[in-house]
């Protein structure tokens, strides 16, 4: 199954990603693609948004890979931009959602091979503000 939503504004990517978040179970995984400056960390912040955790603590972790924010629930962000191929397979992100953790990856398409049962968010600049949002599942 596929949505496909339309922001025109950062605000409204956060407030989509929020609606989103409400609905994800324990330990989902969300593996997000777009181009750089796509909205990719905007939407993370809805997801903190929905799932509990204050918005302002979001920020993009390219330095230090994977962040952790902690409210109602718990989020685990990841960025692998920096990495390739078997850099990032190496990390163990596999395990990162086994405590119920959701888990938000960023240039998912470094990973060579993506883990099973996913949700799929590719975010794309339509020009200006204006953001294509597309979430496939399985489910």
């Amino acid at each position: 199954m596929t949505d496909v939503l339309r922001t025109e504004s950062e605000d409204q990517t956060v407030a989509a990603a929020r609606r989103f978040a409400e609905r994800l179970p324990p330990g989902a995984l969300v593996l997000l693609t777009g181009d750089l400056g796509a909205g990719k960390t905007a939407f993370v912040r809805g997801l903190a948004a929905g799932l509990g955790i204050d918005p302002d603590d979001v920020s993009s972790p390219t330095f230090t890979l994977i962040q952790e924010y902690a409210g109602a629930r718990v989020l685990r962000h990841v960025d692998l931009y920096r990495l390739q191929g078997a850099e990032a397979d190496d990390l163990g992100l596999d395990e990162l959602n086994e405590d119920g953790a959701v888990v938000a990856i960023e240039w998912a398409e470094r990973l060579s091979a993506p883990p099973g049962g996913a949700i799929r968010v590719t975010i794309v600049d339509l020009g200006e503000d204006v953001r294509e949002i597309r979430i496939h599942s399985d489910r």
